[in-house]
C-alpha cells in the first residue's frame, strides 16, 4: 500500500472506487480533479491509495475560505472489498501529517446521520475526531449533517 497525491492517470480508479461506494456520481471526479491537476495554484489536496499499482482509495480536502488554518475533507473512499484493512486510517493519517507540516490547525468532515452512514460515523471517532455539530434535516427530511472536528 502507497499513498501518494493524485495524478491525472488516477481518474478511471478514482470513478471506479466512487462508484463501489456509491459515495457520489462518478461522473463528477474529472471536474472535481480538474482544479487540482492544473497548473495554477489550488488550495485543494488529493491523496491516492494505491496497492499493487492500482488506486484503492483516496481522499479529498480543501481549505476553508476565510478561515485561519482550517480544512475541510469533502471526500474519502475506498474500494469496498478494501475496506477495514487500514487504507483509511492510511490515507485520513497522511492527509492530518501534510497539514500539519504546513502548520494547519483543524480538520472536519461532514457525512451523514442516515444509517448507511454509521460505519463512517464510526470511523472518524475512531481516528480521534470529535462530533462537534449537527445540523437538523440538511440532506434531507430526517438526515442530519454531522460536523466531525479534529485539532492538528
Amino acid at each position: 500500500m502507497r499513498i501518494r497525491p493524485t495524478t491525472a492517470e488516477d481518474t478511471a480508479g478514482l470513478q471506479r472506487i466512487v462508484e463501489g461506494t456509491n459515495l457520489f456520481p462518478a461522473s463528477m471526479v474529472p471536474e472535481m480533479l480538474s482544479g487540482f491537476l492544473s497548473e495554477d495554484q489550488t488550495d485543494e489536496l488529493w491523496l491516492t491509495c494505491e496497492d499493487t499499482g492500482e488506486p484503492i482509495g483516496f481522499c479529498y480536502a480543501v481549505h476553508e475560505q476565510l478561515a485561519e488554518g482550517t480544512w475541510n475533507m469533502l471526500a474519502i473512499a475506498v474500494l469496498p472489498e478494501k475496506q477495514g484493512k487500514g487504507s483509511g486510517k492510511a490515507l485520513v493519517g497522511q492527509l492530518e501529517a501534510h497539514l500539519r507540516s504546513k502548520r494547519q490547525r483543524v480538520l472536519i468532515v461532514d457525512t451523514s446521520s442516515g444509517d448507511a452512514f454509521s460505519d463512517a460515523r464510526e470511523f472518524y471517532r475512531k481516528s480521534g475526531y470529535t462530533e462537534e455539530a449537527r445540523i437538523r434535516d440538511f440532506w434531507a427530511p430526517g438526515d442530519d449533517k454531522i460536523v466531525f472536528w479534529k485539532a492538528l
